[in-house]
């Protein structure tokens, strides 16, 4: 069945933007529904729709409210949309900082010797500044070589490539060896007889590169989330356990910086002072064959950081803050490891490297049990060629549900949650009716949070995981030309099989194709199993929206889907 199309007479349904929507973006998409009888004019513009009605045109926007108005016949209905400048804000008349520029802007702790960098924005780049802090001034120079990122969600529309600044910003860096609290910068702007000072609102703490007793932070939740950088723009990196102890050797705010050089959030750990860093020493590893999987046990005399990377078929744990007094091992090749070799490295690191007898790799996972370190390495799972389903587990987690979680709106404001789910159910049928057990994040319109959903895929060490979704575009969107399939993963060990799929389904259904991407998602970051996230068409547009709602292609895509992961298992050597 197509979706339904407006009722008949002069209707019209508007599903984005809401009234009083704010955006950055120059354009907006105008997504809706009416009779497909009748005219629709945005603007006084006659617009281009699909077969049932549905639009998605574009329309420009200037800086501050817009008015968007849409007529059928004789209803009309209006959308006040705000567009924000994005600008830095300056003084009107052209001469002081951007407001809210000045870094560091929260408080800031480094080490005797570090380099400690301070910047500012300003209009132009034939001001003169400095920065005044401890009783040192310390010039800030123009940049006018640099360029401004647009945020991540930028490459889904293809606009992520640097973009002129639009202000000039003013840097400076100083190494300093006194220590102490040297208080708030005081920044200083110079043109001509004009002078202008502004004080940031951080502070600036320098304390010695070995201090006695030393701040040691041990993480306290299940698994902290570590980072590349003091915030959540920055890259996740290998979770840290609970209990793992390392020095804290910098701060920003309301993040710390551990020896190793990642940085965690202060809400995940306890400081302590400690009378030494923590270092820990290792000596034999054994190992155990567990069914279809490997146990590789690291007794330490303590818990330290550990960290993962997997490449084709190779997988390697680090661990930090760690000397080897190794002389013997107990490892034996098995079916999923063909060897194992180790190296202390730089920096109190040793390294260990797993050869895999497969290039697909099939989901590990790390604990402490006291402070041995276990590292679990999945096998690959027997494949019956003449069925290779049988005895596998699916996992299939139907996105977003509940209330509160819609997901992607549609021309006719069905969401996103329901094809979702309807894909979902029916493709449980098709791996179910082909011999796999399949376990469901949710089988009905309920709520389930995103830590929860992995928290299941975790309990119930699937085959593989799938999230099923369907996809939407950032505001600055073409929702009227943009179509089709689009696979994301995260972990190395899922990448083939986004790949995979992604080819298959395009090829099979005759889809438009939107990309692979790799993508810090939640529904991609567990690695108990090879997780994918698939986003199968887009509810934005207004001619996939009805293939998305036709039943008989719901039908055809289960079973596309089915099809496509049995023949990936099939594979599989």
């Amino acid at each position: 069945m197509i979706a339904s199309s407006a009722q008949a007479g002069s209707s019209l349904h508007l599903s984005y933007p809401p009234d009083n929507h704010e955006t950055l973006a120059d354009r907006i998409f105008v997504i809706g529904t009416a009779n497909p009888n009748q005219t629709v004019l945005i603007n006084g513009d006659s617009i281009n729709r699909s077969q049932s009605g549905h639009f998605a045109p574009s329309v420009p926007l200037e800086i501050g409210e817009n008015v968007i108005e849409v007529q059928v016949g004789d209803r009309q209905v209006q959308r006040r949309v705000i567009r924000l400048s994005g600008a830095p804000d300056f003084p009107e008349d052209g001469f002081g900082f951007a407001e809210g520029s000045l870094e560091p802007a929260v408080d800031i702790t480094r080490q005797a010797g570090e380099l400690v960098c301070f910047s500012a924005l300003a209009p132009a780049a034939d001001f003169s500044g400095s920065v005044t802090v401890g009783g040192r001034q310390i010039p800030l120079l123009p940049d006018g070589n640099g360029s401004e990122l647009p945020g991540n969600a930028a490459v889904l529309t293809g606009e992520n490539q640097p973009q002129t600044a639009m202000a000039t910003r003013y840097e400076g860096c100083h190494r300093f060896e006194e220590t102490g609290l040297l208080g708030q910068p005081v920044f200083e702007l110079r043109q001509g007889d004009r002078r202008l000072r502004d004080t940031a609102s951080g502070t600036v703490e320098i304390v010695p590169a070995h201090i006695s007793p030393l701040p040691v932070a041990r993480i306290i939740s299940p698994e902290a989330v570590s980072r590349t950088g003091p915030g959540t723009s920055y890259s996740r990196l290998t979770p840290i356990p609970e209990g793992v102890q390392a020095a804290v050797t910098g701060a920003q705010g309301d993040w710390l910086r551990l020896d190793y050089g990642v940085w965690v959030n202060r809400g995940e750990v306890e400081v302590e002072d400690a009378g030494q860093p923590p270092r820990a020493v290792i000596r034999s590893i054994s190992s155990r064959q567990q069914g279809d999987r490997t146990e590789i046990h690291f007794p330490l005399n303590r818990r330290v950081p550990p960290q993962v990377q997997q490449e084709g078929g190779q997988f390697r744990l680090t661990l930090h803050n760690t000397t080897a007094q190794t002389d013997l091992i107990a490892f034996r090749g098995n079916p999923a490891i063909r060897s194992m070799t180790w190296q202390q490295l730089e920096g109190d690191r040793v390294q260990y490297t797993f050869e895999m007898t497969s290039p697909q790799q099939w989901g590990y996972d790390l604990r402490y049990d006291n402070t041995t370190l276990v590292l679990t390495l999945r096998h690959p799972p027997r494949i019956n060629p003449r069925q290779p389903l049988s005895g596998t587990t699916i996992f299939i987690d139907p996105g977003h549900g509940g209330p509160e979680d819609l997901g992607a709106t549609s021309p006719t404001g069905i969401r996103e949650k329901e094809p979702a789910l309807t894909v979902s159910l029916l493709l449980r049928d098709e791996l179910e009716r082909r011999g796999a057990r399949v376990v469901l994040a949710r089988e009905t319109d309920i709520d389930v949070g995103l830590r929860e959903r992995m928290d299941m895929i975790q309990k119930a060490e699937p085959t593989l995981a799938l999230s099923i979704h369907y996809n939407a575009l950032p505001d600055s969107g073409d929702a009227e030309n943009t179509a089709g399939i689009g696979t994301f993963w995260y972990h190395p060990q899922a990448e083939d099989l986004a790949v995979f799929l992604y080819e298959h389904l395009v090829t099979d259904l005759n889809r438009p194709e939107y990309g692979i991407f790799w993508a810090n998602f939640a529904l991609t970051r567990p690695q108990i199993a090879p997780s994918v996230l698939l986003e199968l068409g887009f509810m934005i547009n207004p001619y996939e929206y009805e293939w998305i709602m036709d039943e008989q292609e719901q039908q055809r895509l289960a079973v596309s889907l089915a099809q496509g992961i049995e023949a990936w298992l099939a594979r599989q050597p």
